[in-house]
């Protein structure tokens, strides 16, 4: 097994727990698959494909702390996600990824600073308050972030995370909803890609294998953990994410 295969192999586990817990893991194996030869196109398309099953498994170990948000039920943000995914990636297959590249490390910051100021200055919320952001604003927030999911979904995790605790979800619960979210928004990115474009399983399939294993690890993380440090934990994340987005785009 070469170097560049050990990598991928390191960058998908770290990856599959990182996305369990707050998001960000493309940003580990997209740059993996560059080194290991990859085009940026194939790189991105290859790490949805590779970090998916791992969205499936941890979605299916934390489902029962999965919830709706801001008067959204579940099922609402279900099809906005599909929806939004789908529309992402035929984007991706018919324009340029540059844009959208030139944009995640602005992305990132925002949701950074907003789940930072809503978990740690904001003034503290009873819990019978109402969220912090509308329904509509909750259903507007999701359908961008499904279709720039679908499209490149780098950071999706950290977007979602500020969006549903803006939207009145507690961290855990916005980290088993998230989980769920980001799969379904990639499904109908998967589908699209598998129809659409040829890919190398020999690589796939074991750089999924992967990400299953570490994405249990960060499950399993993300039911222990107290609640103060897993905000702390995912506003380190999004900060080291946006750091390392500014200094490599």
């Amino acid at each position: 097994m070469s170097f560049p295969d050990i990598l991928l192999l390191i960058a998908a586990f770290v990856a599959g727990a990182q996305n369990a817990l707050a998001g960000g893991g493309s940003f580990l194996t997209f740059p993996a698959l560059l080194y290991a030869g990859f085009d940026p196109r194939a790189a991105n398309i290859t790490s949805t494909l590779g970090l998916f099953p791992c969205q499936v498994t941890t979605s299916l170990s934390g489902l029962n702390m999965v919830e709706g948000a801001a008067g959204l039920s579940l099922r609402t943000l279900f099809i906005t996600s599909v929806v939004g995914g789908a529309i992402g990636a035929v984007l991706l297959l018919e324009t340029p990824v540059s844009v959208f590249t030139h944009l995640v490390p602005y992305l990132v910051l925002f949701a950074t600073v907003v789940f930072a100021w809503g978990s740690f200055f904001a003034k503290k919320r009873t819990k019978d308050a109402p969220p912090r952001i509308s329904p509509r604003g909750a259903l507007i927030a999701q359908v961008l972030i499904s279709i720039y999911g679908g499209y490149f979904g780098g950071g999706i995790g950290i977007l979602m995370l500020a969006a549903l605790t803006a939207a009145g979800l507690s961290v855990r619960h916005a980290g088993a909803t998230k989980n769920v979210l980001a799969g379904v928004i990639n499904v109908a990115a998967v589908v699209i890609f598998i129809l659409r474009t040829h890919q190398n399983w020999w690589i796939i399939v074991p750089f999924a294998i992967s990400a299953i294993i570490g994405g249990q690890i960060g499950v399993y993380m993300l039911r222990r953990l107290n609640e103060k440090v897993l905000r702390v934990g995912i506003t380190a994340i999004g900060a080291l994410l946006t750091i390392g987005l500014f200094l490599h785009p």
